[in-house]
């Protein structure tokens, strides 16, 4: 988003707050603010956490954002963030893997569709930005199911760019994956190297992504892609068939259960945080700079699933059997992410190793 657009939204953000707002200087003299001569604070008296605050020199302005598929896991925990830090925040998720009962109560949740384009335009009204995330993402079922993954995955992620256009949105945040690498001799792997999608899920989203960055430049939105690797953290979905990895590990470890694992063990991944994918991906919205650029977020640290067992177990203090069963189809043989772009762009950090984020994981998940 370019330094004009960014004064643009955060100068009409300020003509729609004056009417209802107190304005105080700024305690700090030597806070020098682009868009007036004194540094202020500015709080809405009908709705006092939607505020533009001075904190150290910089100003945090109040956003009103679109969440797709916002009741899942990495949507939950982005959209109580945002609602936390005093934006308005909507959020669509048709509920096929997503709970509404974990969002923030500041959060305006509509069950629906994404393909459903009546309803994205009337969300969509008066948005800065959208976060799309509404998909799919079982590998395993991609392969059973690809039409499916193809009419969700692509077809969802065209339909909201179409609303986008036709409410005049001027930025989206598109959640991609790190499966559309797929087998990659170099590791770790950098945005400029070739995909090479194993499975119809990274297809999928790779498909997504030229949607994404096509019809941006065509309609003039401005599009962010975040390919993020395996996320993990409290609330992830823990489905009875082909659940995700790390809650699978931590629950068969506290049950005092055997841990299988598929192939040798030897296949690597790139395990980050839940937090900090989050913080990344607020970052995005705002950050200038970025239009049309895809980024990796991960932890940047490639973990062997042999490795995440022996952490599993010794996280939840546990001796554990270990089995092994057949590799599944559509895995890659190692995968981690480089994320130097994310440090130069979005000035990101990932904070959380993996036994502090699995130990966080079991004490913050109430089903551990």
């Amino acid at each position: 988003m370019s330094n004009n657009t960014i004064a643009r939204l955060r100068q009409i953000d300020i003509k729609k707050s004056i009417k209802n707002s107190e304005i105080r200087n700024c305690p700090r003299q030597d806070c020098i603010r682009p868009l007036a001569p004194k540094c202020a604070i500015i709080v809405c008296k009908i709705t006092p956490s939607h505020k533009f605050a001075c904190k150290e020199g910089e100003r945090e302005f109040c956003m009103r954002f679109l969440v797709t598929g916002g009741a899942g896991f990495l949507g939950t925990a982005l959209s109580n963030q945002l609602a936390y830090k005093g934006h308005q925040v909507r959020v669509i998720d048709d509920l096929s893997a997503g709970d509404s009962d974990r969002l923030d109560k500041r959060v305006l949740f509509t069950r629906g569709d994404v393909s459903n384009r009546p309803k994205l335009w009337t969300l969509l009204q008066d948005v800065d930005c959208v976060y799309h995330l509404a998909a799919r993402v079982l590998v395993s079922e991609s392969i059973l199911y690809p039409r499916e993954y193809n009419e969700v995955n692509v077809g969802g992620t065209v339909s909201v760019m179409e609303a986008m256009r036709d409410a005049g949105v001027r930025r989206v945040v598109f959640v991609s994956s790190g499966a559309v690498y797929g087998e990659q001799a170099r590791q770790p792997v950098r945005e400029d190297q070739f995909p090479n999608p194993q499975s119809p899920y990274a297809v999928s989203k790779l498909a997504a992504e030229y949607y994404v960055r096509t019809i941006g430049a065509l309609w003039g939105i401005e599009t962010v892609i975040l390919r993020t690797f395996n996320a993990y953290g409290p609330g992830q979905n823990l489905p009875p068939f082909n659940p995700p990895v790390v809650p699978r590990f931590l629950n068969q470890a506290l049950r005092g259960g055997s841990l299988v694992i598929f192939g040798s063990g030897g296949q690597t991944r790139d395990f980050v945080y839940v937090d900090d994918v989050v913080e990344a991906l607020m970052t995005a919205a705002t950050t200038a700079d970025v239009d049309r650029r895809i980024i990796n977020v991960g932890s940047g640290h490639a973990t062997s699933i042999n490795e995440l067992a022996s952490l599993a177990a010794k996280v939840v203090g546990q001796k554990i059997e270990v089995l092994h069963s057949p590799a599944e189809g559509g895995g890659v043989s190692h995968l981690c992410a480089d994320i130097g772009a994310a440090r130069r762009l979005l000035n990101y950090e990932p904070r959380i190793s993996l036994t502090q984020g699995l130990r966080m994981t079991v004490e913050r998940d109430p089903r551990f």
